[in-house]
């Protein structure tokens, strides 16, 4: 029986590759996401098997759904990487797009990781992959400030899940991935022009992959990002976030 997994936000950047990378290693991928065509177009290039579920993650209802429908599949793996971000003064974004923030980038992460975990538990197998970013182990982000919490809640979820299984003894494994700038479609959805040099979303997936089955808490591509998110947790917090805030503003498109 072929080992199956699940990955949202599936259709384009680090979910795609994430795709790609698993079905290379014999699983058999479901693709989650809203752009059916996308989809499509994915499951026509990988090499093995897969499964497509158009679903609108932003919503409470389509994530129970997108469970309720493959439950029964047995997965391996989850990877819970559908979400997206927005740069702009915290007053000026729409409080409509930072509700659906939250609803796509923490809730639905959370709905799916607490049904699938159960059903690990049970069964005492299985990984969950979520995808965070170098934004959720930081103090904030000013111009950010929505997308940035958002991570932070990802990678103490995580964190918290991770040291409740190494509690019991469990060998179910749960990781958060927190990589800088990756190429993806994210700058032109969040509206945003990146200074610093961008990894590409096939390394960002490869390495993601690799950490996860070595069972690593956080996986973090750049050793300069790992090397960042400890300066700025020895850093006065005043300070760190007045650094992140000056990064942040420089990204603005104008």
């Amino acid at each position: 029986m072929a080992k199956t997994a699940l990955i949202t936000g599936a259709s384009s950047g680090i979910g795609r590759e994430i795709a790609k990378e698993l079905s290379r290693r014999g699983f058999r991928v479901i693709l989650a996401a809203r752009r059916e065509e996308r989809l499509k177009e994915l499951a026509q290039e990988l090499s093995g098997e897969s499964r497509i579920v158009v679903c609108d993650l932003s919503k409470r209802e389509e994530c129970v759904r997108l469970y309720e429908e493959v439950r029964n599949e047995r997965l391996t793996v989850l990877v819970n990487n559908a979400g997206f971000g927005k740069l702009g003064d915290f007053t000026e974004i729409s409080l409509e797009d930072e509700l659906n923030m939250i609803d796509t980038n923490i809730t639905a992460l959370h709905i799916l990781t607490k049904l699938y975990l159960k059903d690990f538990v049970e069964e005492d197998r299985g990984y969950i992959l979520n995808v965070a970013s170098s934004a959720g182990l930081m103090p904030g982000g000013p111009f950010m400030a929505t997308y940035y919490a958002t991570k932070a809640y990802v990678t103490s979820l995580t964190g918290a899940i991770y040291e409740e299984l190494q509690t019991r003894g469990s060998r179910v494994s749960i990781s958060a991935l927190c990589p800088g700038p990756v190429d993806t479609e994210f700058n032109s959805v969040a509206n945003a022009e990146f200074g610093v040099k961008s990894i590409t979303a096939e390394y960002c997936a490869q390495t993601a992959v690799k950490g996860m089955f070595a069972r690593k808490l956080m996986i973090i591509p750049e050793r300069s990002i790992s090397a960042a998110a400890k300066a700025s947790g020895l850093a006065p917090r005043k300070l760190a976030l007045a650094v992140t805030g000056r990064l942040q503003s420089a990204k603005k498109k104008f």
